[in-house]
């Protein structure tokens, strides 16, 4: 079975955030939540269960950790630069070819 890769962004204000959605939104993959804090970001990442996290760079050196705590499975993209993150996106509209490039999910699927 085979389902849409699940994306959350994460960025420190609303209007950023939903830049981030707009760059991020592809027909094949589910963009899901959206987080304007570390908190939130945490809260998300266990709800959601997203396989990929784009998130801002201006969340500061907590974000990686808290992904990686809280999913240790998923693949990070960062919007700036980010220590831990798997890819790199200097503008938004690299986000999409960062995604792209990233090792598929792998495993079986879990509801």
């Amino acid at each position: 079975m085979c389902r849409a890769l699940r994306v959350l962004c994460a960025a420190p204000d609303e209007g950023r955030l939903l830049a981030l959605r707009r760059a991020t939104t592809a027909a094949s993959w589910e963009v899901v939540g959206g987080a304007t804090s570390i908190d939130d970001l945490a809260r998300q990442v266990v709800d959601w269960r997203p396989d990929v996290v784009v998130v801002d760079a201006a969340f500061g050196d907590g974000a990686v950790p808290a992904i990686r705590s809280a999913r240790p499975t998923a693949k990070i993209v960062a919007v700036g630069s980010l220590a831990g993150a798997d890819a790199e996106a200097v503008e938004l509209d690299e986000i999409r070819p960062a995604i792209v490039g990233l090792p598929r999910p792998g495993g079986p699927v879990r509801a």
